[in-house]
């Protein structure tokens, strides 16, 4: 293609002195200015958006996939890909990373889940002298609202602001909201209910859950540990849970509810009144935390690979099906998609036929079970495809590690 070109720029200039050959030269140019334009859109989707290199590798290296493409970088953050080194393709994101060796989990644990603040689930009416009416929906009040603070006062809990609200006497309550991660602050005021003879504000809230999920990796050095590859959220709202306290506890896997067609299977268990551990964050791509000691079961650190390296095919993954034994289970990885920065970067499907036996593919709570490939770990399990239980999404691990680094 690039001899191509510099043919048809060297006959154009000739061009001149020969009609007809100019006329040919000039259909060949746009022919080839076509096919050129074409391939350079292809490129640009098919190029990522970003890309991710060890801090002892070169850019060259993250390119490899792509033997026409020429990367260059200035600011050692945005590399421009060039077509030949002639024809800028695309700005590329460039990040670094150093040569981490991580143990990984597929320890099933138990959390207990504390809001910061509380969670607005729902609004109802109150019925009073004046009607049936809504205090929270005439103040402004949303689902998926949270709030922190009641006159200034922090809310630890629903209970707490349940008494606010009946101790009011019906005088105006300043409420302090996040929403959508910013803070706004509503005027609501509570009316007597004829039902309970109490005040009321037409408020349905949340400020606890609590769940079972898997261990993706662990820091041997710190007891830093990942799991879930996705946050919790309320399953009412969908709402990413603003986390206040959590503690991490032992779970004894004690039954499987195998998956279905439309259905999804989870796992079932009994926690332990011990804590081991406490998160520290819960974020859209996994929640993160500290154990107070080390796993009896730990295994050995290995690599993370970067997903320039990741191929489709065969993997394993690490979980817990009975008691608290971690096993390793074939699967396959169907399909990969290296511009997402969410939860949902690779598609795989259940193959080992002793997990399509026990819970007919990937169930609730296997959430966080780690990814591994020649002997690398590449990734952790997110989501089921509720159509198709065998199947479900998975995040690359490099997207974990970047939110554990922000938090």
């Amino acid at each position: 293609m690039k001899e191509l070109i510099i043919k048809i720029l060297k006959e154009e200039a000739f061009c001149n002195s020969d009609k007809t050959k100019c006329k040919k030269m000039k259909k060949l140019y746009f022919t080839t200015l076509s096919v050129l334009i074409i391939i350079m859109s292809v490129l640009n989707i098919a190029i990522p958006d970003s890309v991710s290199i060890f801090n002892d590798q070169t850019v060259k290296e993250s390119f490899a996939d792509y033997p026409y493409i020429t990367a260059s970088t200035t600011n050692g953050q945005t590399i421009t890909a060039s077509l030949f080194g002639v024809i800028p393709i695309k700005k590329v994101n460039l990040e670094t990373y150093p040569r981490l060796k991580l143990c990984p989990g597929g320890n099933a644990f138990g959390i207990k889940f504390f809001t910061d603040g509380v969670l607005v689930i729902g609004l109802s009416d109150v019925k009073n002298t004046q009607g049936n009416i809504s205090p929270s929906k005439a103040a402004g009040i949303e689902v998926g609202d949270i709030i922190k603070e009641y006159n200034g006062n922090k809310i630890e809990n629903a209970e707490m602001l349940i008494k606010a609200i009946e101790a009011s006497n019906g005088e105006t309550i300043n409420f302090s909201i996040s929403r959508n991660g910013e803070s706004i602050t509503l005027k609501i005021t509570p009316v007597l209910s004829l039902e309970t003879n109490t005040y009321k504000a037409g408020l349905w809230v949340r400020d606890s859950t609590a769940g079972i999920g898997t261990v993706t990796f662990i820091d041997k050095e710190t007891n830093i540990f990942a799991g879930l590859g996705h946050g919790i959220c309320d399953v009412d709202t969908g709402v990413l849970m603003p986390l206040g306290k959590a503690a991490v506890v032992d779970v004894d896997i004690t039954g499987i509810s195998k998956g279905v067609v439309n259905n999804p299977g989870e796992l079932k268990g009994s926690f332990s009144n011990i804590r081991e551990g406490f998160l520290t964050a819960n974020t859209d791509v996994g929640v993160f935390g500290l154990f107070d000691s080390q796993p009896e079961q730990l295994h050995e650190a290995i690599p993370i690979a970067l997903k320039n390296e990741i191929k489709t095919g065969k993997a394993y993954i690490y979980c817990t099906l009975d008691g608290n034994n971690v096993d390793k289970f074939e699967i396959e990885i169907l399909k990969l998609n290296k511009n997402k920065q969410d939860s949902k970067n690779m598609l795989i499907k259940v193959t080992d036929e002793r997990l399509l036996a026990a819970t007919g593919g990937i169930v609730q709570g296997m959430s966080g079970s780690p990814i591994v490939q020649d002997g690398k770990l590449i990734g952790a399990v997110t989501h089921v495809l509720i159509n198709d239980p065998t199947k479900g999404y998975a995040i690359f691990i490099e997207n974990m590690i970047n939110e554990l680094w922000e938090n």
